[in-house]
């Protein structure tokens, strides 16, 4: 078995990677190649966590995975990361489990992509504003996949804690980040100026009004993954011209603001415009106008950590990095 560490994935696999693996997925979806059973949650209040177990397969290609992730927002005080993952790949056509890895990293890599692949397909062409609102473990790769397929010119952050805004500030540009960024004091200062808004907060309550929306903006919603979070408001729902979402099933099961907006409106889940894999693999612009109003929500599903997982792989024994062990 080959075994690969998150600075290994780091210093090897970069986001035009995972978008590329991603959309190839989505490709497999489409055909009906994967196997993508339900994943299971487990809650635990006292810490206010959870334990995500996410299988999945590819069976055309004769991959399987399994990811298992812990966020545990708590972990911080005791100087340990919110969310720790790990992931083993099987080969299906023997049963043998060919390589085990690191997946913090990987989670916000392919979530990363995810939503640059909803930005390629939603956001105007001409966007140049990013706003971030939430600047917490998942929000850094969530610029890097805005920034693959946008030229922004300025990124705008919130944070409730100011500090951490420009503690990730600094780490945007020691990755070698270079156009402007300012950190600001609200919500609202960010929707005032951004054409495009990235959303990756844990919250029970909408992180900004969407009575500030403004014609022509794309929000991508990553934070959220449990029926009691809400990230966005229903005014936002409610508003926005188009939503495409990265897993409908998954969606309908774990996506808070759109749960509560089908039981407590008149919305309902058939105005989804999309599920990503209809849509994905190509790089057709869906937006109609430059005044439309999108939404891209994702919650996550196993088969996306699958075929970047499988991508690490290729390149790892490619490049011959990873330590193989004997089980």
């Amino acid at each position: 078995m080959l075994i690969l560490s998150e600075q290994e994935i780091k210093n090897h696999y970069f986001m035009n990677d995972a978008i590329y693996d991603v959309k190839q997925g989505l490709i497999s979806k489409k055909k009906g190649q994967i196997t993508n059973p339900h994943r299971t949650v487990i809650d635990i209040p006292a810490h206010q966590a959870s334990s995500l177990y996410m299988p999945s397969a590819d069976l055309s290609q004769e991959i399987a995975s399994v990811k298992l992730v812990s966020i545990f927002p708590e972990n911080p005080k005791q100087g340990k990361p919110t969310t720790q993952g790990a992931l083993v790949l099987t080969d299906a056509s023997n049963g043998e489990h060919i390589c085990m890895m690191s997946a913090s990293f990987l989670t916000r890599l392919r979530t990363g992509a995810l939503s640059g692949i909803g930005t390629e397909k939603l956001a105007r062409t001409d966007a140049q504003t990013l706003g971030v609102i939430g600047t917490g473990a998942m929000a850094f790769e969530q610029v890097l996949g805005v920034l693959e397929v946008r030229d922004i010119q300025e990124l705008i952050l919130f944070n409730r804690t100011i500090e951490k805004a420009y503690t990730f500030k600094e780490a945007l540009m020691t990755w070698g980040i270079t156009i402007p960024i300012k950190v600001v004091d609200s919500p609202k200062q960010v929707m005032q100026v951004s054409d495009i808004i990235a959303c990756s907060t844990r919250s029970d309550n909408p992180v900004f009004d969407g009575n500030d929306l403004r014609p022509g903006m794309h929000i991508n919603g990553v934070g959220s993954y449990l029926p009691s979070m809400r990230e966005v408001d229903l005014k936002t729902i409610q508003t926005v011209d188009k939503i495409i979402v990265d897993d409908l099933a998954s969606i309908k099961e774990e996506a808070g603001e759109l749960i509560y907006a089908n039981q407590e409106s008149d919305w309902q889940f058939s105005h989804i415009h999309a599920e990503l894999s209809d849509v994905g693999g190509g790089d057709r612009l869906l937006r109609e106008t430059d005044q439309e109003i999108t939404f891209f929500k994702s919650v996550g599903a196993a088969y996306f950590d699958l075929v970047v997982a499988k991508g690490i792989y290729v390149k790892a024994k490619s490049l011959g990095i990873g330590q193989k062990i004997e089980l």
